[in-house]
């Protein structure tokens, strides 16, 4: 027995069974580092998911936003352009339509009626 301590025999075990031993302990470890690892790259994963999910968010939203300010300002440009009523009528009786269509048709071409009734016949 006191050979086997000197040996590195502890308890009696041969060399087999300590190194079977030996080779689950590190098998147990293994497992616990790479459950590990695949917590920390669920992390990481999310981490920049996150931040390529607000970047994006922030382009959509400055798209829309530029968007907004465009159609506002070509609906500003529409106001202005003057259309005579006699001409709103005419749309209207000819093609039954609204008279906000009617408007915004003619205003869009400019006041032109040949041009707005082309573009709504068509």
């Amino acid at each position: 027995m006191a050979d086997d301590e000197a040996n590195g025999d502890i308890g009696g075990d041969s060399d087999e069974v300590q190194q079977e031993k030996f080779q689950k302990k590190i098998a147990k470890y293994d497992s616990g580092a790479a459950d590990l690892e695949k917590v920390t790259d669920y992390a990481e994963e999310k981490e920049i998911f996150t931040a390529d999910l607000s970047g994006a968010m922030t382009i959509i939203g400055d798209r829309r936003n530029k968007e907004a300010a465009e159609k506002m300002a070509k609906e500003r440009e529409l106001l202005k352009v003057s259309i005579k009523k006699e001409d709103v009528d005419l749309i209207m009786r000819e093609l039954e339509i609204s008279r906000n269509l009617a408007e915004r048709t003619l205003r869009e071409h400019h006041g032109n009626v040949v041009e707005a009734l082309v573009a709504l016949t068509d």
